[in-house]
């Protein structure tokens, strides 16, 4: 049975999903699942855990994540990108150094409202359901950290390239908007392709295509997500057995995070080493 990760450089016009149901044809494997939700305008790295390594999708979701988008001034959207409905137009007078101005109060903790059109839930419906009917409510602002925001290119006719550098739950749309807002002439995400999440980048993406003719193949072993932490290997078979049995370990290593393998090289955990004591954070091995 296919296990692992597979980083796909996700397309246009497919969801994020349309995305995992290729792959459950192509690798005959339901246990299929993405980390980090691209919306359908959006290209670029999308990591797929299949198998057991679907256990392992929570832990992707909250690393830093790499963005470059167009932001489009001089228009305002109901989904803050050029996929929605016009709402306003205005005349575009602002020039580079003045996005390049405005880009600094939006660095670091900041507070960002979600969008209407978006997958979060308000009284148990999706906003996208309701925005959909004509209806608008009350959300909640939401912190978020922008780690870096750069103007990378002056595109012509209002069009500006934009790197971002930011945390889960981050709306590059919302940014677009809420520049565009600053700026007083409006904005909106005219493109965005990510190019750098769960510490994977653009450069180890596959296209469908690839994963349609190598398959199995391209998948990536779990513990590849998790390698930032140093590992530690089980000495002998029996503080092993104590591994999969659950229990904590008696080790010798500094407070950390660790990779944790078998005598025989298995990825068997994710743990957590504290004063001497070294605690499952996450099993990876079948029982």
């Amino acid at each position: 049975m296919p296990n692992g990760i597979i980083i796909i450089d996700k397309p246009a016009g497919w969801t994020s999903m349309d995305v995992c149901a290729k792959l459950r044809g192509i690798l005959h494997e339901k246990r299929v699942g993405h980390a980090g939700t691209l919306d359908p305008m959006a290209t670029g790295v999308l990591p797929v855990f299949v198998g057991q390594a679907t256990k392992a999708v929570s832990f992707a979701e909250n690393g830093r994540k790499v963005y470059e988008a167009v932001l489009q001034l001089g228009r305002v959207t109901d989904t803050q990108d050029t996929t929605g409905e016009t709402l306003e137009e205005h005349a575009v007078t602002v020039t580079a150094d003045d996005v390049r101005a405005a880009l600094p109060r939006f660095l670091g903790e900041i507070e960002q409202i979600p969008p209407m059109y978006s997958a979060i839930k308000v009284n148990g419906q999706k906003l996208y359901d309701l925005a959909r009917q004509g209806k608008e409510v009350a959300r909640k602002p939401r912190r978020i950290t922008i780690y870096g925001l750069a103007l990378t290119e002056e595109l012509g006719n209002g069009q500006y390239a934009l790197r971002v550098e930011c945390s889960k739950g981050t709306y590059i749309r919302t940014l677009c908007h809420d520049l565009g807002q600053v700026l007083g002439c409006g904005g909106c995400m005219a493109a965005l392709r990510r190019t750098e999440a769960s510490g994977f980048r653009i450069g180890e993406a596959v296209t469908l295509e690839d994963a349609a003719r190598e398959g199995e193949a391209l998948l990536r072993p779990l513990d590849s997500l998790f390698r930032a932490y140093p590992a530690f290997t089980i000495p002998n078979a029996a503080l092993e057995k104590k591994c999969l049995c659950g229990n904590p370990l008696r080790v010798s290593l500094a407070d950390g995070i660790y990779r944790v393998y078998g005598c025989d090289g298995t990825f068997l955990a994710l743990s957590e080493a504290r004063a001497g004591l070294l605690t499952s954070k996450r099993n990876f091995f079948s029982v």
